[in-house]
């Protein structure tokens, strides 16, 4: 289990193995946590956002990512939303782009877990 200790009073752990296998099988480079999982307001209804990266070769349709969006439920047993990195860089939005791509806490690749 990773768990997490940031700026915020929460605690979250995160299942190590599922997770690196779930990045594995959908050509993941990079996984990061954003929103209120990093902050105070986190409460236990509340969903986890995860900002996602992936390979260049990674081609995935829409069904494909609500698939990775159940498979995630299951593993954090939590609702999750997952957006990816290049939807929010390209955002019209910059004062919520400015704010994910500052605050994301990465939690893969493997070189970041701490097991």
């Amino acid at each position: 289990m990773l768990n997490l200790h940031g700026s915020y009073s929460k605690n979250i752990n995160l299942p190590f193995d599922p997770i690196k296998n779930f990045c594995t099988k959908w050509q993941v480079s990079e996984l990061a946590l954003f929103g209120s999982v990093l902050r105070d307001d986190f409460r236990p209804d509340s969903d986890i956002d995860l900002l996602v990266t992936f390979s260049p070769d990674a081609d995935w349709s829409l069904f494909d990512h609500i698939q990775m969006q159940q498979e995630l439920t299951t593993i954090l047993q939590r609702k999750v939303d997952l957006v990816s990195k290049r939807a929010i860089a390209r955002s019209q939005n910059q004062i919520r782009r400015q704010e994910i791509l500052s605050t994301a806490q990465v939690i893969y690749p493997t070189n970041t877990y701490v097991k």
